[in-house]
């Protein structure tokens, strides 16, 4: 297929695109500036210079392709409007990406017990709400004529497979050690996050393309670990044993912001991704978070930083 592709300077638009790409689809890969298209353009991949902003490009676009990816921002409606409108009556697929903070608490660092699968029905917080609202109105699309897919992943850890290399909420606790010499986390760091490989998230991503029935919903998940667990992995890298220190959800904000503070590196986001194994016969397979901390990209990283004794 031809596949348009948004957010391919991205994290998961990146792996997803060299994915994709490996199988032998044609990627189009949306960018915004002369510097991305030549980026991606060594990657193998056709640049389309452009933004999320212009709708008229993006409705010309989506008719040009085969099928639409949109990883690029999970919160922007007018782009997922425009290609909703640009696929309607095609039958063309249609990805989406959401997150699973849309199932998040705002704990401050202590333990949930909620756990959710495709089928639990979701009451979001106000941060999240417009989120949740895209995710049903493209679900909804099936009725118009497009086979609309999202997935959702829950934390993505490992090294990305396309221009960034960089996922975000494990470097960010690494820079965290770094910046005061020991790993901390949020309250207690009790709170617990559903996590999944960024190989195993490019994978689901070519299966829903492919195979996903109109109106899909795919969790993303293959283990959790809470924040403590993994604050206790970077120290072990780092030598300092697994010690770790706890910090007030303020100083939480004043590092990553309110709502990453709140809404990620504080919360509770516990998923199970049922329907992505059963229904499109997903086996994810890449190496656990602590793993990959303790001996893959991210002890590489501490290694390389001297942040190991």
């Amino acid at each position: 297929m031809k596949v348009l592709l948004t957010g391919i300077t991205g994290y998961i638009g990146g792996s997803v695109a060299t994915r994709l790409r490996d199988v032998g689809h044609q990627v189009v890969g949306l960018v915004r500036s002369e510097a991305g298209a030549a980026a991606v353009d060594g990657q193998g991949i056709e640049p389309l210079v452009g933004s999320i902003e212009d709708r008229d490009l993006l409705i010309k676009a989506a008719g040009n392709a085969d099928a639409v990816v949109h990883t690029a921002n999970a919160h922007h409606r007018p782009s997922v409007e425009a290609f909703l409108d640009g696929l309607a009556g095609s039958g063309k697929p249609f990805v989406h990406t959401s997150g699973s903070s849309i199932v998040g608490d705002m704990a401050g660092g202590v333990a949930g017990d909620a756990i959710y699968d495709e089928e639990t029905p979701l009451d979001p917080l106000p941060g999240r709400v417009d989120r949740v609202a895209i995710d049903r109105d493209v679900r909804a699309a099936a009725d118009k004529g497009v086979r609309s897919a999202i997935v959702c992943p829950s934390l993505i850890y490992g090294e990305g497979l396309g221009i960034k290399k960089d996922s975000m909420q494990v470097p960010w606790l690494m820079a965290l050690a770094a910046k005061h010499g020991v790993p901390k986390h949020i309250g207690p760091g009790e709170n617990i996050w559903s996590n999944v490989h960024v190989t195993d998230v490019a994978e689901l991503y070519r299966l829903a393309l492919e195979k996903a029935p109109a109106g899909a919903f795919y969790f993303a998940e293959n283990g959790e670990n809470a924040m403590q667990e993994l604050c206790e992995a970077i120290s072990r890298t780092m030598g300092l044993g697994g010690r770790t220190e706890s910090m007030s959800l303020e100083e939480g904000v004043a590092e990553w912001g309110d709502g990453s503070a709140n809404y990620t590196m504080g919360s509770n986001s516990r998923v199970r991704g049922k329907r992505a194994r059963q229904e499109l016969g997903w086996q994810p397979t890449g190496p656990s978070c602590v793993e990959e901390i303790e001996t893959g990209c991210y002890a590489e990283d501490i290694r390389a930083s001297g942040l190991a004794a």
